[in-house]
């Protein structure tokens, strides 16, 4: 819940810059801004895989920036069901959609909790390679008679 409660924090953040920055998306007022925010996360949670799922050959085609027209018509999608959310033409969608996500991935970034991973490289020999300050406990087993 904790995370959801970020995540929706950050996309309203994201959508506040955008609807300042790129002309022909507006909001009537800041609530307006809050319930676009959930229906577009909404959008983006349930819809989105599916939609990319189905346009998977031009994403291929197109080394995934397709995407980014999916992204621009999930926020236009928001616009058509969000009363005081506007968004003028398809051509401000993709470019607020753009703005979106690069803003939400670096609140994301900054804000998540980091997840602390070790990643090893594998050798052409099989063995991995370990570092230094790593401790290795090595235990033998023996049976005493």
């Amino acid at each position: 819940m904790r995370d959801f409660v970020i995540k929706w924090a950050v996309n309203i953040i994201a959508l506040f810059a955008v609807i300042h920055t790129v002309a022909g998306v507006s909001a009537d007022n800041w609530q307006t801004v809050i319930v676009a925010a959930l229906i577009l996360g909404l959008l983006n949670v349930f819809l989105k895989p599916i939609i990319v799922v189905l346009t998977l050959p031009f994403n291929i085609l197109t080394l995934g920036s397709f995407t980014l027209i999916i992204n621009g018509f999930m926020l236009y999608l928001a616009a058509k069901f969000v009363k005081g959310f506007a968004v003028a033409n398809f051509r401000s969608a993709f470019w607020a959609a753009l703005l979106f996500s690069v803003i939400s991935f670096l609140l994301n970034m900054m804000l998540t909790p980091k997840v602390d991973a070790k990643f090893y490289s594998a050798r052409l020999d099989g063995g991995s390679r370990r570092r230094k300050d790593e401790d290795v406990i090595d235990v033998e087993g023996r049976v005493e008679d």
